[in-house]
């Protein structure tokens, strides 16, 4: 089976599985998926991260071992430099919110109102965002990108997953095409991380920097609320600030993944070059 066959293979098992075990979630919880109206609290959100991520585990172990016949830890688990690219990527993306934020700020786009730091709803918010990177980085960048990669040339596989990362997310509110550029390009941005460093604790330490400190600024994560340490508001909703879809909704997010993009392309050149 080539590498795209199982890379799309993979698509309905995970939805079914994943799917399922979230109503599970929900269910023990006693929550109502299917009203938009219903707002979930901290725990509830934590809870049915957490079972898609056990289906997320669940399908992609069951996948390497029947489907590829290849240890799990081939994804990208490996502990060379577990720990450096983790942090070298949350400090990333704590960098790219905090220039945001300031950014947005400096030009009267948001405006500061409070600081309201809880301790508990902290950490859960932190412990949700660890599962969404995790989930998602396994499933686009090391199972579904790998597998194109073995099938087609690097370029085509990383546009591939990208398309199909920012179309996983379109059930999110409040997208418009600036906020599905910039899911694409966060596509292109984690892919190149992955296929550059060979391992998935870069992509999940930066996915995991963005979601949590997009949130800990006050922006909604990809349309979604969560709880925001600093708290503001916009005078006005527009495609400079991110609107109701948060940063990744804004133009200059798309500005800044460009920029990181090219120099990481420059960078992994000029490396190769030294070789």
């Amino acid at each position: 089976m080539k590498g795209w066959h199982r890379a799309v293979l993979i698509i309905l098992p995970y939805f079914l599985i994943v799917g399922l075990l979230q109503l599970v979630g929900a269910f023990l919880l006693g929550i109502d998926l299917s009203s938009d109206s219903v707002q979930q609290t901290s725990e509830q959100h934590f809870v049915i991260t957490l079972f898609g991520l056990i289906g997320t585990f669940t399908v992609l172990i069951w996948f390497m071992k029947t489907v590829d016949r290849e240890l799990f830890i081939n994804l990208g688990f490996y502990f060379k430099n577990l720990w450096k690219d983790l942090a070298m990527g949350v400090l990333l993306g704590f960098l790219i919110m905090a220039s945001g934020y300031l950014t947005l700020v400096y030009f009267g786009l948001i405006v500061f109102e409070a600081i309201v730091f809880e301790g508990y709803e902290l950490l859960l918010t932190f412990l949700v965002f660890l599962f969404v990177a995790v989930s998602e980085e396994m499933l686009f960048r090391g199972y579904i990108l790998r597998n194109l990669a073995t099938s087609s040339n690097r370029s085509l596989a990383l546009v591939l997953s990208s398309l199909l990362f920012a179309f996983f997310h379109s059930a999110n509110p409040n997208l418009t095409w600036i906020s599905y550029t910039n899911l694409f390009l966060a596509g292109i941005l984690l892919g190149l991380l992955y296929l550059i460093t060979k391992n998935l604790w870069f992509p999940i330490g930066l996915h995991l920097g963005w979601n949590f400190f997009q949130t800990f600024f006050g922006f909604k994560v990809s349309g979604i609320e969560a709880y925001s340490s600093i708290q503001f508001k916009m005078i006005e909703k527009n495609m400079f600030n991110g609107g109701d879809f948060g940063f990744e909704g804004s133009i200059l997010s798309i500005l800044i993944q460009i920029a990181l993009i090219f120099a990481i392309i420059f960078i992994e050149k000029k490396s190769v070059k030294r070789r």
